[in-house]
C-alpha cells in the first residue's frame, strides 16, 4: 500500500510517498531556510507564499523519485494541525484535491503524531516505549502505546526547547537556525564555563515536566552572573553551556519517566532529536535503549506523514474532504492523550 504524504506545517514543503508505512520510495523537501535567515526567524507570510510556489513540483518530483503516476498511489495524505496556518493550507489543501481529482482516500496527519513516527520508518520498533518528542513548537514526554496512542506524562510549562534555542541564537545574532548553528558552536566552547540554573520542577504534577523560559533569561539577560571562575565570557561557551542545560533538562525529566514507567525503550523524534549533545547525553545511560531517527527524518518531512497514514488507512480510517486545518491543538492532559489532539477518529 503506498501512500503519498505532504508536510508544510512550518517552512519546509515535503512530499514523501512510503509503502506499507516502512519502505520510503522518495522523500523530496524543499527547504525554506535562505529566505527566512535574514529575519532570523520563520516568517509566516514567506513560508505559506513559498509554499503555494513549491507544493506542485515537489509532489511532481517526489512522484518520479518513486518512478510513480498518482494512479499507483493508494492514498493522499497531509499535515493538517498543529503549525502556522498559512503553511498548513496550502499543502492540506493540495492533499484534498489531489485526492479528490484523482478519487484516492484521504487521511490529515496531526504533525506531532508523524515526528513520533519518524524512527520507526528506520527501525523495528515494538509498543510501548517512553517517547521524547522536542521540536521548534513541543517538548513533550510521554509513554507510546500505540502510533497515536500516547499517555502525556510530562510537557513544557512554557517554552519549547527548540524556542529556547532560536531564541537564544536571535539575541547573539547567531543566525537561523538557532539549534543548528548552537550545536556546530557548541564544539568549540567549554560547558562547563557557566552554570546555568535547572528548573525545579519536582513535586506533584510536574514531576515530569519541562521548562525553559528561566534558562532562556539567564543565558540572554544574566550570562555574567553565572559565569565560572577561570573561565572566559565568549559566546562558544555560552552555547556550549546552554545546549548541556537544555539537554540535562531533558534528560533528568525522560529518566523520571523511565523509573516511574519501568520501560527502558526511549524513541525521540522532532527537530531537536538531532542535537549531537542530547544524542551524545542518552548513550551515556547504558540503562536505556534509545531510539534517534536518521537525521534527514528529524526535521519535518513527508515520509513521517504518510507513515502514520498508512496505519490509519489500515485501520480503515478516512478524512471527509472538509478536514480544515488547526494553527494550535488543544492542551495536552495527563494520563490519556487528549484524543481529539492526536487525531484518532
Amino acid at each position: 500500500m503506498k501512500v503519498l504524504g505532504i508536510e508544510s506545517s512550518c517552512d519546509e514543503t515535503a512530499c514523501a510517498i512510503v509503502e506499507d508505512g516502512k519502505t520510503i520510495l522518495s522523500n523530496v523537501v524543499a527547504t525554506q531556510i535562505p529566505f527566512h535567515q535574514i529575519y532570523k526567524g520563520v516568517v509566516p507570510e514567506i513560508a505559506s507564499r513559498k509554499h503555494a510556489e513549491w507544493i506542485l513540483p515537489v509532489v511532481r518530483q517526489a512522484l518520479a523519485e518513486a518512478n510513480l503516476k498518482l494512479d499507483e498511489v493508494d492514498a493522499i495524505a497531509a499535515t493538517n494541525r498543529p503549525g502556522l496556518m498559512g503553511s498548513l493550507l496550502v499543502g492540506l489543501t493540495f492533499g484534498k484535491t489531489l485526492a479528490w481529482a484523482a478519487n484516492k482516500p484521504f487521511l490529515a496527519v496531526n504533525h506531532m503524531m508523524g515526528h513520533m513516527y519518524a524512527a520507526h520508518l528506520a527501525n523495528d520498533i515494538s509498543y510501548p516505549y517512553i517517547g521524547l518528542l522536542v521540536s521548534g513548537g513541543h517538548s513533550i514526554i510521554a509513554k507510546v502505546n500505540g502510533f497515536d496512542d500516547f499517555e502525556i506524562l510530562g510537557t513544557t510549562i512554557d517554552d519549547s526547547v527548540g524556542e529556547a534555542f532560536d531564541k537564544v541564537s536571535k539575541f547573539y545574532d547567531l543566525g537561523y537556525p538557532g539549534g543548528v548553528i548552537i550545536d556546530k558552536l557548541s564544539q568549540k566552547g567549554d560547558a562547563r564555563a557557566f552554570s546555568f540554573p535547572l528548573p525545579k520542577l519536582d513535586k506533584g504534577d510536574h514531576e515530569f515536566d519541562v521548562s525553559f523560559s528561566g534558562l532562556k533569561t539567564a543565558v540572554i539577560h544574566q550570562a555574567q552572573m553565572f559565569l565560572n571562575e577561570g573561565y572566559e565570557n565568549t559566546v562558544e561557551n555560552i552555547a556550549a553551556s546552554f545546549q548541556e542545560t537544555a539537554c540535562k533538562t531533558l534528560v533528568t525529566r525522560l529518566l523520571r519517566a523511565v523509573k516511574a514507567t519501568g520501560l527502558t525503550t526511549v524513541v525521540a523524534g522532532g527537530g531537536v532529536a538531532a542535537n549531537s549533545r542530547l544524542r551524545a547525553m542518552l548513550a551515556e545511560h547504558t540503562e536505556i535503549k534509545c531510539i534517534f531517527p536518521p537525521l534527514k527524518l528529524c526535521g519535518d518531512n513527508g515520509a513521517m506523514i504518510a507513515g502514520v497514514a498508512y496505519h490509519l488507512l489500515n485501520r480503515g480510517d478516512r478524512s471527509p474532504l472538509s478536514t480544515t486545518a488547526c494553527a494550535r491543538i488543544p492542551q495536552f492532559k495527563r494520563g490519556l492523550a487528549n484524543l481529539e489532539a492526536f487525531g484518532r477518529r
